[in-house]
This record gives structure tokens, sequence and C-alpha cells, in this order.
């Protein structure tokens, strides 16, 4: 009687498996890698500015003006000490009062934490940049007719935010300008009429000319 044959291997084992998987993930792992270095090394290979004094090119109010500055230097420094765009205010120089407010591309940024270069290519508007021919914005009239300023040093700032605010929004609630100017602060306390102001420029109608708009705890914090 003969034996029964042995029945016939599979190539494939746990062993085998195994092996193959891990392979698998090996390689997988070494190209994520090789595309990381290959990342790496291409911003490795980015010009490198520095130290010394670079030729930039910015667009600020709608004109391009060429400058000589070391990388390290500040947009509000530049506008401030190379231009004679002064409404450009210092006052903490540590992102943190909203008195050297400009745009760039629209969008409201403290110059004092942007780099010069870095503004390369943006559309740059200062405080000066608002108003046409010497005719003040509804804003910075509203801001006169309400006394939204009293040192000024934080007024170009608060101008810069409301009228982002209301480019974006022609007609916004209090808590709408509460929110736009929670990056700019007044040490004088003058954010009722602040706020008065930029419900005026906007054609929102308050009880009075007078009417003081309230004053929370988180205002009285700011001041």
């Amino acid at each position: 009687m003969s034996e029964p044959e042995a029945p016939e291997k599979s190539g494939l084992s746990r062993r085998n498996f195994l092996k193959a998987l891990g392979t698998t993930a090996v390689a997988s792992a070494a190209a994520q890698a090789t595309t990381v270095a290959q990342e790496l090394q291409k911003h490795n290979d980015e010009k490198v500015h520095g130290p010394g004094a670079v030729a930039i090119s910015l667009k600020i109010n709608g004109a391009t003006r060429k400058f000589e500055v070391e990388p390290r230097v500040t947009l509000m420094d530049l506008l401030r000490y190379r231009t004679d765009l002064t409404g450009t205010k210092e006052v903490c120089d540590r992102a943190t009062c909203g008195a050297c407010t400009v745009w760039l591309d629209g969008t409201p940024v403290y110059s004092c934490m942007t780099l010069a270069i870095e503004a390369q290519g943006r559309e740059i508007t200062t405080v000066e940049g608002l108003s046409k021919d010497g005719e003040m914005t509804a804003v910075q009239k509203a801001f006169v007719n309400c006394d939204g300023l009293q040192c000024g040093f934080c007024t170009p700032g608060f101008v810069m935010s409301v009228t982002a605010l209301l480019k974006q929004k022609a007609k916004p609630t209090e808590e709408d300008v509460r929110k736009a100017c929670a990056g700019n602060l007044c040490r004088c306390g003058t954010y009722p009429r602040v706020f008065a102001a930029a419900l005026e420029a906007a054609g929102v109608k308050i009880a009075s000319r007078s009417e003081v708009i309230r004053l929370t705890e988180a205002d009285v914090r700011l001041a």
C-alpha cells in the first residue's frame, strides 16, 4: 500500500508574508525620507540674503520704491526712517498694541513684526495711503467728529483696522467693530469713542452723537 502524497507546499507562508510586509514598509519610509531630504535641500539651496544690505523693491501706497536695507530691518522701521510716511507709529515694537498696523494686500498686519524684505511683491498701504488728494476718508472724519483720539499714537492703527472692517462689512455691529479692533490698544482708554466713530463712518445709527457705547470690563483691562 503506497503512502499518500504530501500536500504541495504553497509559496506563501507567514514568515514570507511578514518579510514582504517589512520590506514594503522600509521602502515606503525610505521614499518619504528621500522626499523630505529633497525638500530640505531645495530650501537650503535658496539664495541667502545678508547680513549686509540688499536691494529690495516695495510697492507702497501704489508707488514702487527701491531701497537698500539689511534683511533684519522691519517694515515699520523702513516706513518711519527711510520714507516720509510716519503715520505708522512705533510704540510697543512687540506686536501687542497695533499702533504700527498697515495693510499687506488689504489685510491688516503688524509692521513691527514684518520684515521689509518679506513685503516684496505685496501691496503695502499705510494710513497716508487711505485719503486721496488730501481729503480725509469717512473713517478719519468720523474719528474727528466723535473725538475718537486722545494722545493720537494709537489712532492710525485703529483707522487702518476700522477701514479694513468696513471694506469687508459695510454695516457692522458694535461687536464686529470690537472684534476688528481687538489687536489695537488705546492706553488713553478712548474705546467707546473709537467704536462710535466706526459705526458713524458705516452709517449705523445710534441714539445720539453723545451716546457713550457701553464700556466692558475687558475694555477697562486693555486700557
